[in-house]
């Protein structure tokens, strides 16, 4: 009796996941996500539109304190799109994972690192425009005094919704519901949120905290803001601050990546 071995189109035995990172695998992957988020228009509302929408009412809120908001907006025109994505991504994937779509899509010749990059890639596409539209509005609409370039406040967000994205997609691993990917925000980003050096300056701190806010990506990322506040050319802080946080968001995909398992054999 003799017996034939079924391989997989890219020669890894049964279907199982390629290793090496194939560009036209990542970018149709990443147009499949693009193409499912064409068809939930909250979503999108969401991502592109709430960042602006909460720097609007940051503007009026001091409205009587321009200089209130000209030393916290450019914080949070970084922190806003980091948050966003978060929530998003990590719920987008969960619903991926729950509804059985990722466990198809593991049992196919698709390398891991060809499904993070391309979750990365579509959501990255949607945090271009939501950074562009969120600066834009900041600096040439709301009047935020910055002294430096408007396009590296752009970068920091951008690297912010990009690091958004990449911790929402590590936390989707460990929830198993939407309402336990919600669950992580107050463990995952609230503890940035205030260690950050939005409120207070990270010197000021304890030494303790101060400690811990130095090993903080978000920490770098208002950092980061502040130099393009103070400085009218690029620095030597503003370029360790934006590696940091490109760093920090290149670390946790990979983390991602590992994560993504088959739940049956």
């Amino acid at each position: 009796m003799s017996t034939t071995m079924t391989t997989a189109p890219t020669g890894s035995p049964t279907g199982a996941p390629t290793s090496a990172l194939n560009i036209s695998r990542t970018t149709a992957t990443a147009a499949r996500v693009l193409g499912q988020l064409r068809h939930d228009p909250r979503t999108i509302a969401l991502m592109i539109l709430i960042p602006c929408v909460m720097l609007f009412l940051l503007r009026y809120v001091f409205d009587g304190s321009p200089r209130t908001f000209d030393n916290i907006g450019a914080s949070l025109l970084g922190i806003f799109p980091l948050i966003t994505m978060f929530l998003v991504t990590s719920i987008a994937t969960l619903r991926e994972r729950t509804s059985g779509t990722l466990e198809r899509l593991l049992a196919m010749p698709l390398g891991k690192g060809d499904l993070i990059a391309g979750y990365a890639l579509a959501f990255g596409a949607l945090a271009i425009i939501q950074s562009a539209l969120a600066t834009g509005l900041a600096v040439w609409f709301l009047g935020l005094d910055v002294t430096g370039s408007p396009w590296l406040l752009l970068l920091v967000a951008l690297l912010d919704a990009l690091l958004g994205t990449a911790l929402g997609l590590f936390v989707s691993a460990f929830a198993a519901s939407e309402f336990q990917a919600v669950q992580f925000m107050p463990a995952v980003i609230f503890p940035q949120l205030l260690l950050c050096g939005l409120f207070t300056p990270r010197s000021e701190m304890h030494p303790v905290l101060e400690a811990i806010s130095n090993v903080l990506p978000m920490s770098y990322a208002v950092d980061g803001m502040n130099e393009v506040l103070k400085h009218t050319d690029m620095t030597a802080a503003f370029v360790r601050d934006a590696l940091i946080v490109a760093a920090c968001a290149l670390l946790v995909l990979t983390l991602g990546a590992a994560t993504l398992r088959r739940r049956t054999p």
